[in-house]
């Protein structure tokens, strides 16, 4: 398996993903650039990462511009024909934006900066410590959206407290149902608002990102 990670003008976390995958997590990893189109060295066991940042300087919407860079077009045709796609923060909202993955990120309720630690809990009740970093990380979608990605389980990820508690005040930019990740029906697509790749690292004492892009990216959790 290996990794693809494209470059936008303005990403700045491209760096901080090439790093966690090769050298915390002894992944191959290629960087691909957002005016290039061919993607023929991956297949649908590989995965397409967008990372982090202000792609295209975040005018007009988050992530609205990238979404028509001719990576990204060929991205979109990887994701369609079942390869892995996964977004994280600036990517998240490329991927709303290229209708990858249902609603969208707005600016958070406080309407200020968040970049702290954070923690989230899946399905399974684990309880992971990963950074945030956004100023529109807040997700929304219609109810009727929202009630459909939890009934299929497609919510990856919820903000909660220390302890797992899935609750108002451990959400940090007031994101409807405390959402913080979510995939798409084909599980093959993958969005979160955390940075699991700035917590890979023993250096910086918390590894809790490494299990994360492990158990999502590297088992069968997004193929079904």
């Amino acid at each position: 398996m290996k990794f693809g990670v494209v470059v936008f003008p303005g990403s700045n976390c491209d760096r901080d993903m090439h790093d966690a995958l090769r050298y915390d997590m002894n992944q191959e990893v290629i960087m691909l650039w957002h005016k290039d189109k061919d993607l023929s060295m991956f297949n649908t066991e590989d995965c397409i990462i967008l990372p982090g940042g202000f792609s295209y300087g975040d005018y007009l919407r988050c992530g609205a511009i990238a979404r028509f860079s001719p990576m990204m077009q060929s991205v979109i045709d990887f994701a369609n024909s079942g390869g892995k796609v996964f977004g994280v923060c600036n990517g998240f909202q490329i991927l709303c934006e290229s209708h990858l993955l249902p609603g969208a990120l707005l600016r958070n309720g406080h309407q200020q900066f968040a970049c702290k630690n954070v923690f989230l809990t899946n399905e399974s009740g684990k309880v992971y410590k990963i950074p945030i970093a956004h100023g529109e990380g807040r997700y929304y979608a219609e109810e009727k959206t929202l009630d459909k990605i939890e009934t299929n389980g497609q919510v990856i990820f919820y903000y909660c407290d220390e302890k797992g508690k899935i609750k108002p005040d451990a959400n940090p930019n007031a994101a409807t149902r405390n959402i913080a990740g979510i995939c798409n029906e084909n599980r093959n697509v993958f969005g979160m608002m955390p940075h699991p790749e700035r917590a890979t690292s023993e250096i910086l004492g918390n590894t809790d990102g490494r299990e994360i892009l492990k158990n999502l990216l590297m088992t069968e959790v997004l193929v079904g």
